[in-house]
């Protein structure tokens, strides 16, 4: 047998264990509405924020005109890269460095990145400058080539031609 509880029929009032309370009062969705719409963002502001497209068409032909956009700017990047130097340019005007042919590699060959080859070069031309200084330091000075007997003693090695 069904209780009294279990009746479908039975008003939600006539249940104690029911609230009948309503989920949000109206005035009190009115006003979260109204405050809601005081601080939505203007057309202006969504379309800055590509939220809204900034377009004059009409609803039903704004997808065709994307991709008409994106197809011009897939032929302009086309266009451009077409126009863009070849490798053996950029390595004949020394923009890049690449291997010598025969297949041996040229002095200056480096398989460093495009990015990172001015910065090697700089520190190879530091490396160079120290290893001379270096050089220049431990030489013999004209005394020592005297007794070495590789300078006379009437030759001076500092004097001008």
């Amino acid at each position: 047998m069904a209780s009294s509880t279990d009746n479908p029929t039975d008003k939600p009032s006539d249940n104690p264990s029911v609230d009948t309370t309503p989920i949000s009062p109206t005035l009190e969705r009115q006003t979260s509405l109204e405050k809601h719409l005081q601080t939505r963002p203007e057309e202006k502001d969504l379309k800055n924020r590509h939220i809204l497209l900034d377009t004059t068409a009409a609803p039903a032909l704004q997808a065709r005109a994307a991709e008409l956009e994106r197809q011009r700017i897939t032929d302009n990047l086309k266009k451009g890269l077409s126009k863009r130097s070849g490798k053996e340019e950029l390595v004949e005007s020394m923009l890049i460095l690449s291997l010598a042919t025969g297949g041996e590699a040229r002095e200056d060959y480096t398989t460093a990145a495009p990015g990172l080859q001015a910065q090697q070069r700089e520190l190879q031309k530091h490396m160079r400058a120290n290893s001379l200084e270096k050089q220049l330091q431990s030489r013999p000075n004209p005394e020592d080539l005297v007794k070495g007997g590789i300078l006379q003693k009437d030759e001076s090695p500092l004097a001008d031609s």
